[in-house]
């Protein structure tokens, strides 16, 4: 990644994470453009596009409904941003498991993709994951529970893990950097659908849920990311970049909790330390920025 200490890119050193499962649902979407390119990466035979693709973003939970989480589509909105936290730390394994034989919790596997604005699958994206114990605790002094891995050819990856405990003043989630080769990075979380916690986590996000369903007495998630990636504009948008609005905000800068900013003429006050990445700007990311 691109910040200080942590992993690099080398062309062609991203491992293959394995295809996500996913068993595909009744028909419900028509041969699209969109469809055709997940088709390729999940390579599934054309003759069956006529019903659907079994990409991550198509599983259904098989035990209740889920609102569906954004699938990537042509001119789809990234997957948004979120805090990175005070549990963050550099220089994870590379390892695409976090557990063990001896470790304690609900087996949890999540997979998916990583795709660009315009659904182009992204080989060697790097997915770096931390999260709590069964217990609710961070390992802070050494990699329990953190690890990163890459995307294969097909932009697929696939983590081996347990449903994160509980601890106070949020609900359960899995935090994660993804950043595609020499590209900025997203530091978001993901969430669970039907926590009781969700309802009172005021940074809790339903755009960020993962498909999720039981598997005997483990769980299987889904989820697939979708990045701003320079060079790759959905159709219909232009190429470049937009002006910068006036200000004292700038994105690469490390802000405090309490630190002040304009932006556009309106002063904010960071409610969360972090660094400032391009699209966090404080309008777009008040779980970042309140206005003063």
């Amino acid at each position: 990644m691109e910040h200080s200490g942590d992993h690099r890119y080398d062309a062609g050193t991203g491992p293959d994470a394995g295809a996500a499962d996913g068993a595909a649902p009744a028909a419900r979407r028509g041969l699209t453009r969109k469809n055709l390119l997940k088709a390729a990466v999940a390579a599934v035979p054309l003759p069956l596009l006529m019903g659907s693709v079994a990409l991550a973003r198509d599983a259904k939970p098989v035990n209740g409904e889920l609102e569906p989480t954004p699938y990537c589509d042509d001119g789809d909105e990234p997957t948004i941003p979120q805090m990175e936290g005070p549990y963050f730390k550099p220089n994870s394994p590379l390892r695409s498991s976090l557990v063990d034989a001896g470790t304690q919790g609900t087996r949890l596997t999540v997979s998916g993709y990583v795709f660009g604005l315009t659904c182009q699958p992204i080989a060697n994206a790097l997915l770096d994951f931390w999260q709590a114990d069964v217990n609710g605790a961070y390992d802070n002094v050494g990699f329990r529970f953190r690890g990163h891995q890459f995307t294969d050819s097909r932009g697929a990856f696939k983590l081996s893990t347990i449903v994160p405990g509980l601890y106070p003043g949020r609900t359960r989630h899995i935090h994660v950097k993804v950043q595609a080769p020499n590209q900025p990075i997203l530091t978001t979380q993901l969430y669970f659908p039907g926590e009781p916690r969700n309802n009172t986590d005021t940074i809790f996000d339903p755009r960020l849920l993962m498909n999720v369903r039981n598997v005997g007495t483990a769980k299987e998630a889904t989820f697939d990311f979708v990045l701003r990636v320079r060079g790759q504009q959905p159709t219909g948008q232009p190429t470049g970049q937009p002006t910068q609005p006036g200000g004292t905000w700038a994105a690469g800068t490390a802000y405090r909790q309490g630190d002040q900013v304009t932006y556009n003429g309106v002063s904010y006050q960071c409610i969360q330390a972090h660094t400032a990445q391009p699209g966090w700007e404080p309008p777009s990311a008040p779980s970042l920025w309140r206005a003063a």
